[in-house]
Formats: structure tokens, C-alpha cells, sequence
């Protein structure tokens, strides 16, 4: 594939406060499931809800700098959606949006209009509190207490269904459940460093977090117990994702490294290892010059990018140990794919989000067949079937 390029760059409108050092990275980007919104975490306590796609302006002119104008919903306009700001009066670490369910005759207070589901946005703050928003109209739904440190990632259960998972720096995982006015419906308590990543898996039987840790937990979005210790990794486990069909499970860590795993059986199928690519990059001698940062699987799960350290955006091949693209882009911290494909968003340390191109591919048969069949089938149960060796293995992802 070719490698990625760069579409378009948004920067803050604000000029940075060296007074306070930390107040302006972009933690977080993240796509709406419909495609239709971005949200982007710019520093400042400030996400910026962005109808999608960019304008061909802010395309072709590569960047685009933001004002912030104190919550009002700004004038440009496309197809009835207008870009809001949202005030979080906190600095901003996680974003994850959902569907809202649509609201049924008889409700006394529906969210939404009767009929019509909704989409909200949920984002993590400073100082342990999770405010969650309507996107059509920016207002504050509900503001959900109970972490007592920074909540630094949030994933929704993606079948729509209204839990909601916060992973903080307290070291615990909370779900919460929006359709019970945000009621706080379990504390997981397991790891012994801060929480740094949260991910449900599509089917959403598991959940899998990362903290400072060489191992990364994985637990039952069914019964909320720990499944197992994923152990592997030579330093802190930072970033985690599941596949679209939920076979497979990432996670990515400062030892420089992304493991591949299968969590039914908690095996590992492969280490891809980020290494310098190109000797012509200014590389420095330091040991953590590739720590990862970020790991996402592409919508169809034939790719994954990865953000680290070394200045480097990658785009990996499932069936390859090796890139096969890369771009470079300095102090990034985030990396999501566009839910449809084609795109890749990365957010930086300087509150920067950079838009790329990434690679477009038609599936084949035999991988769809896979998808299909491995939504709705664990490992064992595939390992069952009366079907031949070499088929049980490519189902498993144990052949690539």
C-alpha cells in the first residue's frame, strides 16, 4: 500500500500557557459510530465537535486553526450539523461516543425526541469526573462522580447498548450504566498502577485494560470478574483493541512492542516489534525512543496502526511481521481509525490532530468468511467443528 499522507492538520486557536505545561495535549480523537462527527480533545479543556468530513478547505489547505469561543455552537454549518465547543473546565484525557437509544411514547423525560435515537459523547477529566453530552445540541446530560483521579480512557459497549467503562489513574475500572441516570454498576479493582486504556470487545463478552504494568487484564463484560493475566510484555502496557470480529486482542507497550493475542486462550500469536526504519531519521540513542503510545485495528481488521515515540505513524499488515507503511509526525499521542476506512486520525502533544490516508482494501472471501464466522464462535468452539486442521487454524488466526 502506499503510505499515508497527510490530509489535513487542525491546530488550537489558543496560544499555549507555559504556566501550565500540561493543559494542552491532544489525549484523545475519536470518530462517532456513524461516521458522521469527530471529536477532538485540543487542550485547553476544550473537545471540539467537528462535523465529518472537513470542509474541502480545511482539506486542501492541509492546516486550520480553531478558535474556541466558549461553548457556543459556531456558525459553519454542513447538511444541518454546526461545529460546537464544549467547555469541560477540566483538562480533557478521554473521549468515546455512542448511540443513545431512541426514546419511546410514554417516557417522562425522554433524552431524545420520541423515535429518534441520539448520540452522546462521554469525556474523561482531570480531576475524576466523566461529563457526558448530547452531540446534537451540546448540552451536559450527566456529570458522573466517583473516580478520585484522572479518568484517562472511556469505551462504550458497542452493541449500543447504554454501559459505559471508565478506566482511571486510581487504579480501578467503573461501569456505568446511562440508562439508570448513570448509575455506577461495578468497581473493578485489579491493577496496581494507574489505568491508562479501556476497550470492550465488539461482540462485548470481554473487557481488556492496560495499566503501568507488564501485563494487561482481561475481564467478563458478563459477569465482571477477571479472566486472566495476559503476561507478556517487558514494560507498561499502555494501549489495547480488539478486532471487529473480536478474535483478536493488541496491546501495545513501552517496551516498543504490540503483541497479538488470542484472548480465549490467552496464547500469543505474534510480537510485532517497532525497530527504525529508515536511516536517514534523526533517532536518538535513548532506550525509549520507540515506547508506543496508541494501537487501533482498521474497520475490516486486515491492518493496525500504531503511534510511538520515534516519530513515526505505522500501518502493519495482519499477516506481516513488518510495516508496510509509514509516515512521520512528531510527539504523538492517539491513533483512530475512521470507522468506514480510508482514514486515520492521530492527535499530538501539542494539541495538534493530524488526518491521514490509510489503506483502502477489498476483503477477501475467505477473510469475510473468517469475520463472519469467528463473530459469533470463540476459539473452542471453532477447535470443535468436524472441519480439517488447516481450516481450524486460518479460523484462529493461527496462519496468516
Amino acid at each position: 500500500p502506499d503510505e499515508p499522507v497527510l490530509l489535513a492538520e487542525l491546530k488550537p486557536g489558543r496560544p499555549q500557557r507555559y504556566d501550565w505545561k500540561s493543559s494542552c495535549e491532544t489525549w484523545s480523537v475519536a470518530f462517532s459510530p456513524d461516521g458522521a462527527w469527530f471529536a477532538w480533545s485540543q487542550g485547553h479543556c476544550v473537545v471540539k465537535l467537528i462535523p465529518w468530513p472537513l470542509g474541502e478547505a480545511e482539506l486542501n489547505c492541509k492546516t486550520s486553526e480553531r478558535k474556541s469561543r466558549g461553548g457556543k455552537a459556531e456558525a459553519r454549518s454542513r447538511g444541518g450539523a454546526k461545529e460546537k465547543t464544549l467547555e469541560c473546565g477540566q483538562i480533557v484525557w478521554g473521549l468515546a461516543f455512542s448511540t443513545w437509544p431512541a426514546a419511546e411514547e410514554g417516557d417522562t423525560d425522554p433524552t431524545c425526541a420520541v423515535g429518534l435515537p441520539c448520540l452522546v459523547l462521554a469525556t474523561g477529566l482531570n480531576d475524576g469526573q466523566i461529563k457526558v453530552w448530547e452531540v446534537q445540541t451540546g448540552h451536559l446530560l450527566f456529570n458522573l462522580l466517583g473516580h478520585q483521579d484522572v479518568v484517562r480512557d472511556l469505551s462504550f459497549a458497542p452493541n449500543g447498548s447504554p454501559i459505559l467503562v471508565s478506566a482511571s489513574r486510581d487504579k480501578t475500572l467503573r461501569v456505568w450504566d446511562l440508562s439508570r441516570d448513570g448509575r455506577q454498576v461495578q468497581v473493578l479493582s485489579g491493577h496496581v498502577q494507574w489505568v491508562y486504556c479501556c476497550s470492550i470487545s465488539p461482540d462485548c463478552s470481554m473487557l481488556c485494560s492496560a495499566a503501568g504494568e507488564k501485563s494487561a487484564l482481561l475481564w467478563s463484560m458478563r459477569s465482571y470478574t477477571l479472566i486472566r493475566r495476559l503476561e507478556g510484555h517487558q514494560s507498561s502496557v499502555v494501549s489495547c483493541d480488539f478486532s471487529p470480529d473480536s478474535a483478536l486482542l493488541v496491546t501495545a507497550s513501552y517496551d516498543a512492542c504490540v503483541i497479538m493475542w488470542d484472548p480465549y486462550t490467552g496464547e500469543q500469536l505474534r510480537t510485532l516489534r517497532h525497530v527504525p526504519l529508515h536511516s536517514t531519521l534523526d533517532y536518538s540513542s535513548e532506550i525509549h525512543t520507540s515506547s508506543l503510545r496508541s494501537v487501533c485495528f482498521s474497520p475490516e481488521g486486515l491492518y493496525l496502526a500504531t503511534v510511538a515515540d520515534d516519530r513515526l505513524l505505522r500501518i502493519w499488515a495482519l499477516e506481516l511481521r513488518s510495516p508496510v507503511a509509514f509516515a512521520p509526525m512528531t510527539n504523538g499521542l492517539c491513533c483512530m481509525y475512521f470507522p468506514q476506512g480510508g482514514f486515520i486520525a492521530t492527535g499530538t502533544r501539542d494539541g495538534h490532530v493530524q488526518f491521514w490516508t490509510a489503506p483502502r482494501v477489498l476483503s477477501s472471501l475467505k477473510h469475510l468468511c473468517r469475520k463472519a464466522l469467528r463473530t459469533f464462535l470463540t476459539t473452542y468452539q471453532v477447535l470443535a467443528l468436524p472441519i480439517p486442521r488447516k481450516l481450524k487454524e486460518f479460523l484462529t488466526y493461527r496462519t496468516f
